[in-house]
This record gives C-alpha cells, sequence and structure tokens, in this order.
C-alpha cells in the first residue's frame, strides 16, 4: 500500500514559532482600531464560529521565512476557536495549518515608513490576499482611507465611503467618535444600507440609556397615579 507523503507535515507548527516579530508597534492606533474592529465583529458574528481576527500577530507562510505581521487581518472559513491548541487559541496563524489565507489585511500608516503603499501592498497582492486595507491617520498626502480588492491578480483600489466589501457582506468606514474615553476619526463595519454597527460601548450605553428610560416612564406613572388618589403599590 502506497502512503501519501506531504512534506508540510514536518513543518513546524504555531507551538514551534514565534507568536510575532517582536516589533513593538509605533503608535497605540495599530494596536487600538484593529482591536476595535474585531469587538464590533465578536458581537455582529457572535453565532458565526467560521471567522478569525488577528491583532499584531504573525503570519507564517513558509517554514524558511519569517512572519509577517500585519496590523490586523481577518480570515473566513476558519474555526475560530482551535481545540488542539493551547487554551483553544491561536498563537500565531500558520498557513500551512489553516490552509486558508487572510481574506482581508489591515495596516495602519505610523509615522516611521514601512513600505504599506509599496512593498506590503506588493507582497499581499502576490499573497493573493483578496482585500487590502490601508488606513492613513498621518500623512497629508495620501487619502485617510485606501481599500484594494485583488481583481485578476492586481489590486484595484475601490470607491464608496463605506467601501462595499460583497465577499464579507460588509462595508468598512471611518467616523469621527468617542472610543475608550478618545474622541477621534475610527475605522468602523457597516452593513449594507451604510449604517454603522454600534460598538460593545456604545451597545452598554443605550442599554443603559432603555433602562432609565423606563425607570422615568414608571416613575411618571406612578406620580399621575398619586395625583389621581391612586397608590400604584396597591395596583
Amino acid at each position: 500500500m502506497l502512503l501519501k507523503y506531504d512534506p508540510r507535515d514536518c513543518w513546524p507548527s504555531a507551538e514551534d514559532l514565534p507568536d510575532s516579530d517582536d516589533t513593538p508597534v509605533d503608535n497605540q492606533l495599530q494596536h487600538l482600531i484593529p482591536g476595535l474592529l474585531e469587538a464590533i465583529l465578536a458581537l455582529i458574528w457572535q453565532e458565526r464560529m467560521d471567522w478569525f481576527f488577528g491583532v499584531d500577530m504573525g503570519i507564517y507562510y513558509h517554514p524558511d521565512e519569517p512572519a509577517i505581521v500585519p496590523d490586523g487581518f481577518l480570515s473566513i472559513g476558519v474555526p475560530r476557536i482551535v481545540h488542539h491548541k493551547l487554551n483553544n487559541l491561536r498563537l500565531s496563524y500558520v498557513l500551512w495549518k489553516e490552509e486558508k489565507l487572510p481574506t482581508l489585511v489591515l495596516e495602519v500608516v505610523s509615522e516611521t515608513r514601512r513600505g504599506e503603499y509599496s512593498k506590503k501592498k506588493r507582497f499581499y497582492e502576490e499573497m493573493g490576499i483578496l482585500y487590502y486595507v490601508i488606513y492613513n491617520p498621518l500623512r497629508k498626502r495620501k487619502p485617510p482611507l485606501e481599500v484594494y480588492k485583488l481583481e485578476q491578480n492586481k489590486y484595484i483600489l475601490l470607491t464608496g465611503m463605506p467601501v462595499w466589501l460583497s465577499e464579507l457582506n460588509l462595508g468598512i468606514g471611518r467616523e469621527k467618535r468617542t472610543y475608550q474615553g478618545i474622541t477621534r476619526e475610527w475605522l468602523y463595519w457597516y452593513d449594507k444600507e451604510g449604517r454603522r454597527y454600534l460598538t460593545p460601548e456604545e451597545r452598554i450605553q443605550d442599554a443603559q440609556k432603555q433602562t432609565l428610560d423606563a425607570q422615568l416612564k414608571i416613575k411618571r406613572l406612578e406620580e399621575k397615579l398619586q395625583d389621581l388618589g391612586i397608590d400604584p403599590n396597591q395596583l
């Protein structure tokens, strides 16, 4: 009987590889912005278990090459929880184990030039990443948000705001809002009608407001009953 041999079976796993490249982010936005997008996805896709969003996590594409570490990336069609991993969580994203390329990669431009518009763009294009998102909060000569889609092995700049990502059934765009007490422009997900999905903080605030509104209505009703000589506690 012939045995099927795949040399990738001998390649290292995530446990054998560094989690990242140990390069610190240049500014806090490189962590906060992808973290916010991940948190919103965890709410709107809470019933789905076929996606994974990595923040500052190494993507290994070949055992002899160092990891690439985008600020954020989204993979569709992979298990959100990997049961054979430590604590059911990924240490890094190993392509020969996952067998799925990330669907979207996000880079947040910093003051230090890191090749977001040149080297990284060409690399993700050659890898076959479907969507490449560049958010530029600092450089005035570049647009604040660019979203590219791979078509016939070339990146094409998409238009619109928010930009619709048909394969994800999501839009991505930017708005000035408050997150973690910081009021500035942030990236958000949108539905097909262009409505922005709320953040976890905003959902909590909405729930608190609804509770307070309901309590106020009850109080006013009780006051009206008392004015009519009716004891609300006797109802």
